[in-house]
Formats: structure tokens, sequence, C-alpha cells
């Protein structure tokens, strides 16, 4: 891995490696995991399919823990490329605790900014995600959007998120409206970036076209306790690792009905009274 990799990302906070994935094993991701989520729902799901549904993430909600049942997303979560680009960010090999896919489709709404390890309390150190494009993702279909440097912040106070663009109800504030930028991407690329980076999404807008990304979270691997909903621990070589359970943390939220539409809702969350500096 070039050199220039771990450069950004340590100043950054991400990193972005094209093409990872040829394009045949995208393909063999995107339609797999469009069969799954056709058929039925799964042990982790949000919400299960509401096909007559007008919201569309209602039509096409987002799986999560697919690794825990699925063959293929264990192969994927584990897979040497993913190891070799993070061993090289991080120093050491990381640990695996969740998969994540959306399928974000044509109207859906985005996700507020907000900062992984809120979620994950990984300690010491932080989580660590992989995001990879199923498809082209680009500002139109609601590409990823980060803040640079961000990483470096502590985590944020949350403050509550416009839910008639965000399918979740919690945001985190910056120091300038337009910090974030977006992150244009191919299939198979894989944007890598650190647990406190704060990132989102915007809505996708297009009238035909899926957003959808296979997520990866993990640890690094000096972590020592992790929220009790990314246990159990898998080394990158597929064992199981027995760590800590931390305090808080958990799942990203749980479907209500608002006057804006169904949104998730952030439970089990302590307030966070640091702010950046």
């Amino acid at each position: 891995m070039s050199v220039s990799f771990k450069q950004e990302f340590d100043t950054s906070g991400y990193t972005l490696v094209r093409g990872l994935f040829a394009a045949d094993e995208v393909e063999r991701l995107r339609e797999h995991y469009m069969v799954l989520r056709r058929r039925s729902s799964y042990p982790g799901d949000v919400v299960g399919v509401q096909a007559d549904s007008r919201d569309p993430l209602r039509r096409y909600p987002r799986m999560a823990q697919m690794h825990r049942w699925d063959e293929l997303s264990l192969w994927w979560m584990i897979d040497d490329r993913l190891d070799e680009v993070m061993t090289a960010l991080l120093g050491r090999s990381p640990y695996a605790v969740q998969t994540m896919i959306y399928f974000k489709p044509p109207g859906s709404r985005g996700q507020a900014l907000h900062q992984d390890n809120f979620y994950l309390k990984a300690e010491p150190g932080t989580c660590v995600a992989a995001w990879m494009a199923l498809d082209k993702v680009d500002r139109a279909n609601g590409c990823l959007e980060v803040v640079p440097g961000s990483h470096r912040w502590p985590i944020l106070c949350t403050e509550k998120a416009d839910t008639k663009v965000s399918f979740t109800d919690v945001t985190v504030p910056l120091p300038e409206p337009d910090a974030a930028i977006p992150v244009e991407m191919e299939p198979g690329d894989v944007l890598f970036f650190h647990g406190a980076l704060v990132h989102g999404s915007a809505p996708n807008v297009t009238a035909d076209r899926f957003r959808r990304a296979l997520i990866g979270h993990y640890i690094e691997g000096e972590a020592e306790q992790v929220a009790e909903y990314y246990h159990p621990v898998i080394r990158m070589d597929g064992s199981v690792l027995e760590l800590g359970v931390a305090e808080g943390g958990g799942a990203c939220g749980e479907w209500v009905t608002t006057e804006d539409g169904p949104v998730a809702v952030m439970t089990g969350q302590e307030t966070i009274t640091r702010k950046h500096e």
C-alpha cells in the first residue's frame, strides 16, 4: 500500500483506495444483497421490509450484522485486502465487529453527520470503517460526505437533526456549515475512515439510481472493549476474540413514526458533554 494512503489517513482521518475490489466481485455482492433484501427479514434487521410503504427506506431498509448468518458477508468482512490496508494504516491487524448494507434507493433521505465511535465505544483507540461503493456514488445519489481533520475532535455532543432530509434523528454541530466535503466513488472503491471522523450523506435526489454501499466496522488491535451490540469480536483470520463490554453504545437506532415520517431514533445513548475545541 502506498505511503500516501497512511499520510492522508493520519492527516485527514480518511483515505480512499480505488478499485480495491474487482467489477465482477462488486456485481456479485450487489445482486446477492438485492436478493436477500427482497426475500425476507433477517436477524439484526432494524426494520422489516414494507413493500407498500411510501418511504423508499422502508421498502429497502438497511441490513446489519449479515456476517453472523451469511457466508458471503463474512468472506468480505475479513478479506485479506481490507486487512492489508487497515494494518498499514493502524500498525496492526484490526478486529472485525460489524457489517452493514445500505440500499438508499431513489428518493431516499440521507443520514445526518455523526461519528461512529459514539456507538461502538471502542477503547483504547477507536473504530475504523471500510465503506465500499457497490454503485457509482456522487452528489446526486447521496455520496458520503466527510469533514477532513475532524478525527482529531473528541466525540461531540449531539443535537436534533432535520428528519425531512435524514432518516436518523441526531447530528453533530460543525464549526463551519460547509465543512463537509463529498467523496465521489466508483464501484469497488473503498473509503477507510477513523471512528471520530464526522461524516454523513445527503438525500438521493435521482429518479432511478440506487446508492448501495457495503460497510465493515472494525476496532483497533489494541482495543480492550467495545459496546455489547458488536460482540462477538472476530479476528481477521475468522477466529473469535473475547473482549470487555463497554457501557452505552449499541445499534444505530430504532424506527419510530413522526410527523416527518419514519425516523431511526438513537436509543440508549448517554449524553456526551465534551465539544470540539
